[in-house]
């Protein structure tokens, strides 16, 4: 928004020339996509455990819990190359996509095929013992 504020101009804006209203607009893009980044490396780790719980449930695929372990792993490259290594960001962009439609493969297998009734009926794992 600011960069579009920025571009769009107006009058409180007039102490400042083009030149560097544009810059400032880049300024604010290249902070954005930092954001984007950021949120990418946070918002991935929440695949740890997602991935952990569809892996170790009786009722969905395991290879729908280990994909979304890739997922996490793919957001967290993807992050760690746009902060490190920007030159090779769209590679690893790239190299990652497929891992990372994990988040459409576990709507589609939800919406679709649903819960395997049979075994989440089962009775659950006991519990630890305390010591």
């Amino acid at each position: 928004m600011a960069a579009l504020l920025l571009i769009r101009g107006g009058d409180f804006l007039s102490v400042f020339d083009q030149p560097q209203r544009d810059a400032i607009a880049m300024l604010f893009l290249n902070l954005h996509h930092q954001v984007d980044l950021a949120f990418n490396m946070l918002g991935g780790l929440w695949f740890i455990p997602f991935g952990l719980l569809v892996y170790r449930s009786r009722f969905l695929p395991r290879l729908l819990g280990v994909w979304l372990l890739l997922a996490c792993i793919g957001y967290e490259s993807i992050s760690v190359a746009g902060f490190l290594f920007p030159a090779y960001a769209d590679t690893v962009s790239r190299l990652a996509g497929p891992a990372l439609t994990a988040e459409v493969a576990i709507m589609l297998w939800l919406t679709i095929r649903g819960v395997n009734e049979k075994t989440a009926m089962r009775e659950p794992l006991p519990a630890a013992q305390p010591d």
